[in-house]
């Protein structure tokens, strides 16, 4: 009885949430993620004020990933709530026109910022710390950088692992390591 309820849960939690909607701009909206006036100080001290870690995202128009990881990742209900719990998400657009103020007071479209933080493609995620030093940009304060689309296991390891601080050099457990010790675990049945 007690293997065919943690079956019940575990397939309930695999049932994806709602799928994100594509807003004017085609990219992919979910509820989670902020619409700010893209002043990374501001949104930086929102973050914290909440508790929560800035995550800038970067996807683009027809994106065939941004459309994966929306459908197939971001909707898993245990990524969803991490994500909504624990993060305050920026969606920029690669290609876009707005304008984005980064950390060392640049003022810039979307796709300049793109182009001086070296953003090639979508999606792309920077993860910030809490403090900027004063006069650096996003590129050279981030703690670590998600490019590309990946599964349901390495983007909340991912997460995680930025949102544990698990990139402080006291820790000495890269990301790769502490990725192959979840899918270990994740294997074992020993993994939260």
């Amino acid at each position: 009885m007690k293997h065919l309820l943690a079956g019940l849960v575990a397939l309930m939690l695999a049932i994806p949430v709602f799928a994100a909607e594509l807003g004017d701009d085609g990219l992919h909206k979910t509820d989670w993620m902020r619409d700010t006036f893209k002043d990374l100080r501001e949104d930086l001290a929102e973050a914290n004020a909440e508790g929560k870690r800035l995550v800038v995202m970067f996807e683009q128009r027809g994106c065939i990933y941004c459309t994966k990881m929306h459908k197939e990742v971001f909707s898993q209900p245990v990524i969803d709530s991490y994500i909504r719990e624990n993060f305050f998400v920026v969606q920029v657009n690669l290609y876009g026109d707005l304008e984005i103020v980064d950390f060392d007071g640049d003022v810039l479209t979307e796709k300049n910022a793109a182009r001086k933080w070296s953003v090639l493609f979508t999606p792309t995620i920077l993860f910030l710390p809490e403090e900027v030093p004063e006069g650096q940009t996003a590129q050279q304060a981030a703690v670590a950088v998600m490019p590309g689309a990946f599964g349901g296991g390495t983007t909340l390891d991912m997460f995680t692992w930025v949102n544990e601080k698990r990139y402080m050099i006291e820790n000495e457990e890269d990301f790769q390591r502490y990725h192959a010790r979840m899918i270990q675990e994740r294997a074992d049945g020993s993994a939260d």
